[in-house]
């Protein structure tokens, strides 16, 4: 009775007729996914028993013990993280919390789904301010593909995709602006690449070793 009112509710939520809820980027958040992905979420198994009468606390729970992303596989079927991202648009939880899941560093499965609920719901400056970090987050990610296989993804390449990317886990993003476009309207910082330092200590170290090489009577050789 209790999965049946919980499935209820989505549905209710999923009503275009006089919608008068909550939006982000002016529509329904649950219509942030496509209608045959959110159909399939919420005729799901883990849909209807694992996510009834969850909240941003216990959520946060169900999430620490989630062990792969992905989006939907073999004839479909969500996974464990697109629900609970379905979850997750249906509480809309205060953006204060959303970035605790995020930069919390014990789980996780937690921080790459509160990396997908920025880059669908944040706007886009705010998305690039705090999903940049992540990309020196080099954390092993287990991805469910479509075929129902296995591969081993990483953080830093999960949020990549998320920031140039137009489709991740089965789910449409809107189109980010060009980042050097809110550079040039001083809404970003240009971004330091977190190689930078390391690349700078390699030219160092090549610069004192053709120093050396000279100084000792040896001349580099352009000729090639």
């Amino acid at each position: 009775m209790a999965g049946k009112a919980h499935h209820t509710d989505a549905t209710r939520m999923l009503d275009t007729r006089g919608y008068s809820g909550p939006t982000i980027h002016n529509t329904n958040p649950l219509h942030l996914l496509e209608t045959p992905v959110r159909d399939r979420i919420t005729e799901s198994y883990y849909w209807k028993e694992q996510c009834f009468a969850l909240n941003a606390a216990t959520l946060c729970d169900k999430a620490s013990s989630l062990t792969y992303i992905g989006g939907t596989y073999g004839q479909q079927k969500p996974t464990p993280f697109l629900c609970l991202l379905f979850k997750l648009l249906q509480l809309l939880p205060e953006k204060e919390i959303i970035l605790l899941y995020l930069r919390q560093k014990e789980f996780k499965y937690l921080t790459a789904l509160a990396a997908f609920y920025v880059r669908l719901t944040f706007e886009a400056t705010e998305v690039f301010k705090v999903l940049e970090p992540l990309l020196g987050d080099w954390r092993k990610l287990r991805r469910r593909t479509r075929e129902g296989g296995w591969r081993v993804d990483y953080m830093d390449q999960f949020v990549d995709d998320l920031l140039v990317k137009d489709r991740v886990c089965a789910t449409s993003l809107r189109k980010l602006p060009n980042r050097m476009i809110l550079e040039d309207l001083g809404q970003l910082d240009v971004r330091v690449s977190p190689l930078g330092e390391e690349i700078e200590d390699i030219d160092r170290e090549e610069e004192v070793i053709e120093v050396n090489g000279n100084e000792n009577g040896h001349e580099t050789d352009t000729s090639y």
